[in-house]
């Protein structure tokens, strides 16, 4: 029998007994300087089998509610093949809306794929990225579905809302949503930035995360480290914000590199996948209730 996430009894591990399911995409067919992100799921499961499972600040084991391994998609021979898998894969699950939807990659790249399938069941959808960078360029090396492309597609047909950019290409500016992104070197010297990002959050929500999007002191395994970056305390701020205040129906965490000194980003990643899970088990329990 295949491994549960995070170790978690079985009986939590089933696709009936589960409120999220969980796909991995060991890809890294684009990425142009560091190497390894293929190897990401496979120590964000590691890191999360030897993570404590009662989450301190929110009183609660969110494993209790159930998280189902839903599979690999293990397509490699070309990244447009990869992202119609992930789209396949996605469009598949996401038609249940009482599971929530969780994706771990991989490069950024992944991302297209379950973003366009996500979008297609909630019309009206917000995508949240925190990210070192705009990943806005239309193509890339001769591939629309490059890692440097991620959310161009998502920019064109949804609302997209960007945080703690500190890197793009000049040909990015013309597709930047200028209202909607909040440069690192903004939010450093902006002490309102998380109410500023909330303003622009709403409604049903994708998170997308690139590890990139912290700084290299606390997630220095990534493919594109990039100095000034988010900090630990303030992220979990926003992002328990954000399921407080909206319906977020999906989220993914891409950019685990493997490396020597891998285990710190890999801990960061299954602390921070399981944080995201208490705020939404916190959150959406209590919406369910008053629904009732």
């Amino acid at each position: 029998m295949e491994n549960t996430y995070a170790g978690i009894p079985a009986e939590n591990a089933t696709y009936e007994n589960s409120r999220v399911v969980l796909v991995t995409v060991p890809y890294d067919g684009t990425s142009t300087w560091g190497k390894g992100a293929d190897k990401g799921p496979e120590l964000f499961l590691d890191a999360s089998e030897n993570m404590e499972l009662y989450d301190i600040e929110t009183d609660s084991e969110p494993y209790l509610q159930g998280v189902y391994k839903a599979g690999e998609v293990t397509e490699k021979n070309s990244p447009e093949r990869m992202v119609e898998e992930v789209y396949k894969k996605t469009k598949e699950l996401i038609k249940d809306r009482n599971k929530l939807f969780t994706l771990i990659g991989g490069e950024h790249s992944v991302s297209i794929g379950s973003i366009r399938a996500v979008g297609e069941e909630y019309r009206n959808l917000t995508v949240l990225q925190l990210d070192a960078h705009t990943d806005l360029r239309p193509e890339f090396h001769g591939s629309k579905n490059n890692h440097a492309c991620a959310v161009f597609e998502a920019n064109q047909k949804h609302k997209l809302v960007q945080v703690g950019i500190r890197s793009m290409d000049i040909e990015e500016k013309q597709y930047l949503p200028y209202k909607r992104v909040f440069f690192a070197h903004k939010i450093a010297k902006n002490p309102h930035w998380i109410e500023d990002v909330l303003d622009k959050v709403s409604g049903d929500v994708y998170i997308t995360i690139d590890l990139d999007a912290f700084d290299p002191s606390i997630a220095p395994s990534t493919g594109t480290p990039e100095p000034g970056g988010l900090e630990w305390y303030p992220t979990l701020k926003l992002l328990r914000k954000v399921f407080k205040k909206c319906n977020v129906v999906a989220f993914d965490i891409v950019e685990l590199m493997d490396s020597p000194n891998a285990k710190p980003t890999a801990f960061l990643a299954a602390k921070l996948y399981y944080k995201m899970l208490a705020y939404y088990f916190k959150y959406k329990g209590k919406s369910d209730k008053k629904k009732k």
